[in-house]
């Protein structure tokens, strides 16, 4: 029998819940002679009662001051006008910082970026928009918010690097609100090896560091879900042993339709899956398809080049390194203009790019997601499996470029005969019920009845 779909939908009235779930959980059955027109009226009806969900978007505090915040279209791809254009309901804003010295001036600085950017998620709840937006702790908070007619924001860390060398923290991040942490991003941590050793061989730890077992002890303590997505493998086999609640990936895909390190390969998916908890799947180009997103890349620059050479622009030869060394020594009215000039560069390309490039070397888009989430699916069971964008930190794909479009992903789910249930289970309600069990085990180790660590 499949879990019930109620925890996972919106509040609406329960009559249309009902008639809708039983008419609707019978879609994949019907004939094939639904029109486009009603196919997409069906997908918009699940689209605006399950609870979406994206449990990965980077942010920057400077987004989140009096003049220039969440409340505006700023041009990122995740804010409150793009989530209510495209029906996203909860947004994960991460607390990241990028991996530096393990020295106690590199732990001092990185917590004080990890402080800042706490507050600013505080800042835009509690003060510059909470008629939009609410910070949510737990999923009854999610679904409360979400029936008063606003936006939830969440809080996950992205890299245990700020933790230091004091596992104390690990109670301060959840008293701030953090309800998910990674023990380390791209470079090995203090605490875990990263999946980044693959390129070279060397590691650190060989998985886990001492420091790292307290620190995952402390976590499961306190309620806060282990995340999985950065570290290495070996790291993140240890995690999955140990932990005694579930764990996600906050923003993987799987490894055998891509392969690349931020990947779990099918050994750590079927941990995942024994572990009990949940891979969100990430749309990010590179990942998804590293082969098709490069040869699309590489057609596209052709086309910018072309197009900066007509124009009379010089493009630096060595990318994106190069033309960032460029403007650090230009005055800010020269870095200006050209970075002006080179935006207009682009949005010529871009009319080739889409007329001359695409359909011959298609991007990266919805449907490669939705593939990995098919694979996902068949291997581990659709209630291990999740969605996230990596939005505002390198993610999007052609269909999915920003929160105004997550109805697409929907959408796609919908032709490939998902049911409303289970898409409610894709968007929020697998996350949802991880978060549930490790908050509940966390009251069970705080009253003693249940011990943590190896």
């Amino acid at each position: 029998m499949r879990p019930s779909a109620a925890p996972f939908l919106r509040h609406v009235p329960s009559p249309f819940r009902i008639v809708g779930l039983v008419a609707l959980l019978g879609a994949a059955a019907c004939s094939g002679g639904e029109s486009e027109a009603d196919l997409v009226e069906r997908a918009r009806g699940i689209h605006e009662r399950v609870i979406t969900l994206d449990t990965h978007d980077d942010i920057s505090p400077a987004n989140f001051t009096a003049e220039r915040n969440y409340t505006m279209d700023l041009g990122n791809q995740v804010n409150l006008p793009k989530m209510e254009a495209g029906g996203l309901d909860v947004s994960w804003m991460i607390v990241y910082v990028g991996q530096g010295e393990l020295t106690p001036a590199g732990f001092d600085d990185a917590y004080a970026q990890a402080i800042e950017k706490f507050d600013a998620i505080h800042r835009l709840t509690g003060e510059i928009a909470p008629d939009r937006i609410e910070l949510a702790l737990t999923s009854e908070d999610v679904r409360r918010i979400i029936a008063s007619g606003k936006k939830v924001a969440m809080i996950g860390v992205e890299n245990g690097y700020p933790i230091g060398n004091d596992p104390n923290r690990v109670k301060e991040f959840q008293e701030r609100g953090a309800r998910y942490m990674s023990l380390a991003h791209n470079g090995h941590s203090q605490l875990a090896d990263s999946n980044t050793g693959e390129r070279d061989g060397v590691w650190m730890h060989g998985g886990l560091s001492d420091l790292g077992r307290q620190v995952i002890a402390e976590m499961n303590r306190w309620g806060i879900m282990i995340d999985v997505s950065h570290p290495s493998k070996e790291a993140n086999l240890q995690m999955m042993r140990m932990s005694v609640a579930p764990v996600i990936a906050s923003h993987s895909a799987a490894r055998a339709l891509g392969d690349h390190s931020r990947n779990m390969d099918d050994e750590q998916l079927l941990a995942l899956k024994e572990n009990g908890g949940v891979i969100q799947t990430v749309a990010f180009r590179s990942y998804l398809r590293p082969d098709k997103n490069a040869a699309h890349a590489e057609a596209s620059q052709r086309v910018i080049e072309e197009a900066a050479a007509q124009m009379g622009f010089e493009m630096p030869e060595g990318g994106r390194g190069a033309m960032f060394r460029m403007t650090q020594s230009m005055s800010e009215a020269e870095r200006e203009a050209f970075m002006a000039e080179y935006q207009h560069v682009q949005d010529m390309a871009a009319e080739r790019i889409r007329a001359e490039v695409d359909p011959v070397t298609p991007p990266v888009g919805v449907s490669d997601l939705v593939d990995h989430i098919d694979y996902l699916v068949n291997l581990i069971g659709i209630e291990h499996v999740g969605i996230s964008s990596d939005f505002d930190g390198g993610g999007g794909v052609e269909g999915w470029n920003d929160a105004s479009e997550t109805f697409n992903v929907t959408l796609e789910l919908v032709r490939r005969g998902y049911t409303e249930e289970q898409i409610g289970m894709l968007w929020s309600g697998n996350l949802l019920r991880v978060l549930d069990q490790v908050q509940e085990i966390a009251g069970h180790v705080q009253a003693g009845h249940m011990e943590v660590g190896d």
